[in-house]
């Protein structure tokens, strides 16, 4: 990996990479390096302690509270939704289970519709972003929506899964999703820079997200995404304390049995898995990846554990996108 360092900065040159990226192998860091600017307007750089915000990259927080949960035997997998939340889904199916949801194939209606919407902000139309708080503000964007199809009858990426597994580990543990995250996961990784921080009240280092346009301009994310992140997505980590993550996950001090987590649940494509909030790549039938990614305006997010080679990295980034350019260059070096 002696170049490494040199090819992502002519990744970083060609695509105008802005973020932090580290990779790690054993104990031994082999990169370490941030691009670009955490606030244009005031041209602070990013650097290796800058918080950025990594989308859907942050579902294996939830999957993890979830299995936790069940571990503590306060939860079962097989436990069924409608004998959970005491919250109407009237046109939920009834054999929705944990399970089901924590690996997109329940069949319950997304509050982002690909096939009918294109922008992320059309969500916000209705109904404004900047009372998206709690989980509970959701419900109103899927509730009262149809079911899509019968319990795992296939695979569909879902977020709204993802609110009311967050409303689960609420119901169950007592805690607000984002306190129980941060003290059953976050702290005990020792991730003392990430969060789950409002867009409107964000604490120091952390990168603002940016959209830019062809012609050259660019506006924040302010107005993209919900003003508070949650179970779906939304939280905010330095690439150092994914690394972190990875870590405490399977050196097992997350939780007693992290296979439950990491186990190929459903088949996505030929070689592509999803186990408990991760995904999951095989190469001749052998894990070649445990993976997570966000992408959401202003946002690009990869993180990844090869086992074979006992290799972390992440990639945060506060573009749209980026992040996985850099992803496929350190692949290229393993």
């Amino acid at each position: 990996m002696s170049n490494l360092t040199n090819q992502l900065e002519n990744i970083q040159t060609e695509n105008q990479f802005s973020g932090s990226i580290i990779v790690k192998q054993g104990e031994l860091v082999q990169v370490q390096s941030s691009f670009g600017y955490a606030n244009r307007a005031e041209t602070i750089l990013n650097e290796k302690d800058t918080r950025f915000g990594i989308a859907s990259g942050c579902k294996i927080f939830t999957a993890v509270a979830i299995v936790q949960l069940v571990e503590e035997g306060k939860l079962s997998f097989d436990s069924l939704l409608k004998d959970i939340l005491d919250i109407s889904f009237p046109y939920f199916h009834e054999d929705v289970t944990v399970h089901h949801l924590l690996t997109h194939t329940s069949g319950i209606p997304d509050y982002f519709d690909e096939e009918v919407m294109d922008d992320f902000e059309e969500l916000w139309i209705k109904t404004p972003m900047y009372h998206i708080r709690r989980l509970y503000d959701f419900l109103p964007l899927f509730q009262q929506e149809q079911q899509k199809f019968i319990p795992e009858e296939k695979f569909s990426y879902n977020n709204a899964g993802y609110i009311v597994l967050g409303l689960i580990v609420e119901k169950v543990s007592g805690m607000v999703f984002t306190e129980y995250v941060q003290q059953n996961i976050l702290d005990k990784a020792g991730m003392r820079n990430s969060g789950y921080f409002a867009l409107d009240a964000l604490p120091a280092r952390t990168a603002i997200g940016y959209i830019d346009f062809e012609d050259g301009k660019w506006k924040t994310n302010m107005y993209s995404l919900p003003i508070q992140g949650g179970s779906d997505g939304g939280a905010f980590v330095t690439a150092e304390d994914m690394v972190l993550f990875w870590e405490a996950l399977i050196q097992g001090n997350l939780l007693k049995d992290k296979t439950i987590l990491l186990t190929p649940h459903v088949q996505e494509e030929e070689n592509s898995y999803y186990g408990y909030g991760v995904w999951i790549e095989k190469q001749e039938n052998e894990v070649f990846k445990y993976h997570v990614m966000g992408y959401d305006p202003g946002v690009s997010f990869h993180s990844a554990y090869y086992p074979s080679n006992d290799l972390v990295l992440a990639v945060c980034s506060n573009k749209s996108k980026g992040a996985y350019a850099m992803l496929l260059e350190v692949e290229k070096s393993c």
